[in-house]
C-alpha cells in the first residue's frame, strides 16, 4: 500500500512544496529513506518510528520506503517529521484520505511522540498557500504565526497523536503545549525605546541622521570613543517609517526563518548590530548544513550598524554586492539559497586604534603608520558606497544645554522624513524604487531633471574628491535635502550641502 503527505522544503526564504510518500514492501523490517535528505533528516526514520510506537500507532512491519519528491532537490532539516510519520501511518491503513491531500504538515518529533517547534514557519506557509493548499498542522506553540498568511486554515498539535485526529476529522479543542527547539534562539523583548530627544547637542549629526532617514541612506560616523556614534545610530530605526504588510510579511518571513518565533507580523524597520567578532557566516548568511539568514539579511528593510568597523576586516568587504543589488546568495555544493539584504548600512569608527588622534587636549598614542593601517581596513570601495559621512566632535562642557531649548524627538522628526518618504514616493510611482537611496545612477541623470549648474560637482570630480558613483550618491542625497525642504528641483544650495554630506564636512542644515 502507498500513501502520501505533503511539507515544504526551504531554501533560502523561499519554500517548494515536498511530497513525502511511503510505500511498504517485501524484506525485512526496516525503514528506507530516499530523496537527497541530509544529515539531520536521514535520522528521522529512527526518530519518527520511535515516537508513532510511543502512542501505540500503527507501523509497517515490514519493509517501508520513503521518497521525498522531487528527489532532486537537496532536503535539510528535521522538520519533515511529522509528514513522514503521518505517510507512514496511512501507508498502513492508520488513516483515511480525505484531508491529507489538501493539508501540509510541519514539525520535528521527539521520541515520546511530542512535537518540537521549528524555524521557517511563516515562509513555509507562504509557499503552502502559493501551491494551493488549504489546511496546515504545524506545532501549538506556532501557530499563531502560521495563521498570519491569509487563506489557510491552520490547526495546531503537541503530539503526534493529535495530528492523527484532526486528519481524522476530529479536531483537538486544547491541543498539548508544543516542545521548544534548544537551536531556537531566545527573543527577548525590552520595553525600552530610544528617541532622539535624548541626543543633546550634535545638531549637525542629527540632521545627517535626518536626511539619511529621509532617503535610505548609507551613514558613516567617526570620531573619538564616547561622543555618541552608537547612541546617535541605535536612534535611526525610531526615524523610520513602518513597514508597508508585505515589507512586514518579507521581513518577518526572514525571522521566522532565523529561528525567531513570531506573534506577530514584524511591522517596525529591524535593526542589527552584530559584534565585530562577528563569523562571515553569521555576518551574511549559511551554515555547513541547512542555510540560515545571516545579519544582513535580518537587517532587511532596516538598519546594520556595525560599531568599531575597521575592526572587521575583510568582513567588510563582503558587503559590496548585498549594498548593490540588496540580495546576497549563498552558495555550496548541493545546493544555494538568496536571501533579501536591502539593508541600511551605518558605519562607526574612531580615528585611530586608541581613538585619541586629532583630539585637542588628549593624548594619541599611535604613530602615524598604525594611523593609516587602522584607516587602511575600511576600503575605498566600501566607503565609496557610502552616501553621507559625518565627523562628531566632543562635548566641550559637562551636562550642556541642559537648560536651553529640548531637543526635537523622534516622532518629530520621523514626521518630516515621512513627509519627504512621501514626495520620493509620488516622484518614483513609476518606477522599481521608493526612495532616493536606491535610484539607478541612469534614472537619476536622464530621468529626473538635474540642477542648472552642475560645476560645484565638474570641480570635484576634476580634484579627484568625487569617483563617478560619488556624483550618483551626492544627486541623490541633494533630492532628499530637496524632499525635506519640500521643494519640485535641486537647488544650488542642496547640492553644496549633499556634497559636504558626502564628502565629510561639517553641514549646515538648509
Amino acid at each position: 500500500m502507498r500513501a502520501s503527505a505533503w511539507s515544504v522544503a526551504l531554501t533560502g526564504i523561499e519554500g517548494v512544496v515536498v511530497e513525502v510518500e511511503a510505500a511498504k514492501g517485501g524484506g525485512l523490517p526496516r525503514t528506507q529513506l530516499v530523496g537527497l535528505p541530509d544529515k539531520s533528516l536521514s535520522e528521522a526514520k529512527d526518530r519518527v518510528k520511535a515516537a508513532v510506537r510511543a502512542f501505540d500507532l500503527p507501523w509497517p512491519p515490514q519493509l517501508i520506503t520513503i521518497n521525498l519528491s522531487p528527489a532532486n532537490l537537496p532536503k535539510a532539516g528535521s522538520h519533515y517529521d511529522v509528514a513522514i510519520a503521518v505517510a507512514a501511518i496511512a501507508a498502513e491503513g492508520g488513516i483515511r484520505p480525505g484531508l491529507l491531500g489538501k493539508t501540509v504538515l510541519f514539525g520535528e518529533l521527539s521520541l515520546d511522540g511530542r512535537i518540537r517547534n521549528v524555524r521557517g514557519v511563516l515562509p513555509a506557509m507562504l509557499a503552502a498557500a502559493r501551491a494551493g493548499f488549504e489546511c496546515a498542522i504545524v506545532p501549538s506553540a506556532q501557530t499563531d504565526e502560521a495563521e498570519l498568511v491569509p487563506g489557510l486554515t491552520v490547526w495546531g498539535a503537541g503530539r503526534i497523536d493529535e495530528v492523527v485526529s484532526i486528519l481524522a476529522g476530529v479536531p483537538v479543542a486544547q491541543p498539548t503545549e508544543s516542545a521548544a527547539s534548544s537551536s531556537l534562539p531566545p527573543v527577548e523583548a525590552t520595553a525600552y525605546v530610544p528617541d532622539l530627544a535624548e541626543v543633546v547637542g550634535h545638531e549637525t549629526g542629527r540632521f545627517a541622521l535626518e536626511v539619511a532617514a529621509a532617503g535610505r541612506h548609507h551613514l558613516f560616523l567617526h570620531g573619538p570613543p564616547g561622543v555618541g556614534k552608537t547612541m546617535l545610530a541605535s536612534r535611526l530605526p525610531t526615524l523610520l517609517p513602518a513597514l508597508t504588510n508585505e515589507e512586514s510579511l518579507e521581513v518577518s518571513a526572514i525571522h521566522s526563518l532565523a529561528g525567531h518565533q513570531l506573534s506577530g507580523l514584524i511591522s517596525r524597520p529591524p535593526y542589527a548590530d552584530p559584534h565585530h567578532s562577528v563569523t562571515p557566516v553569521a555576518l551574511l548568511g549559511g551554515g555547513s548544513g541547512e542555510l540560515k539568514p545571516g545579519a544582513i539579511s535580518l537587517a532587511h528593510r532596516g538598519v546594520l550598524f556595525l560599531d568599531e568597523c575597521p575592526d572587521f576586516g575583510p568582513k567588510l568587504d563582503a558587503l559590496r554586492t548585498p549594498l548593490e543589488n540588496g540580495t546576497i546568495t549563498i552558495s555550496r555544493a548541493r545546493a544555494s539559497a538568496l536571501f533579501p539584504a536591502r539593508f541600511q548600512l551605518v558605519l562607526a569608527a574612531n580615528p585611530c586604534p586608541c581613538g585619541m588622534f586629532g583630539v585637542a587636549g588628549a593624548d594619541c598614542r599611535c604613530d602615524s603608520v598604525k594611523v593609516r593601517r587602522y584607516r587602511e581596513r575600511i576600503s575605498g570601495p566600501i566607503l565609496d558606497r557610502i552616501d553621507i559621512r559625518h565627523q562628531m566632535l566632543g562635548a566641550n562642557r559637562v551636562l550642556m544645554d541642559v537648560a536651553g531649548t529640548p531637543p526635537e524627538s523622534s516622532a518629530v522628526v520621523a514626521a518630516r522624513v515621512a513627509e519627504a518618504r512621501q514626495r520620493q514616493r509620488h516622484r518614483l510611482a513609476d518606477t522599481p524604487w521608493a526612495t532616493n537611496g536606491e535610484v539607478a545612477g541612469p534614472y537619476l541623470r536622464k530621468g529626473l531633471p538635474l540642477p542648472n549648474d552642475l560645476s560645484i560637482l565638474n570641480g570635484a570630480l576634476e580634484r579627484g574628491a568625487l569617483s563617478l558613483r560619488g556624483v550618483d550618491k551626492v544627486l541623490r542625497v541633494a533630492w532628499t535635502l530637496a524632499d525635506l525642504s519640500g521643494h519640485d528641483r535641486v537647488g544650488p544650495l542642496e547640492l553644496r550641502v549633499a556634497l559636504r554630506l558626502r564628502q565629510g564636512d561639517q553641514p549646515q542644515a538648509a
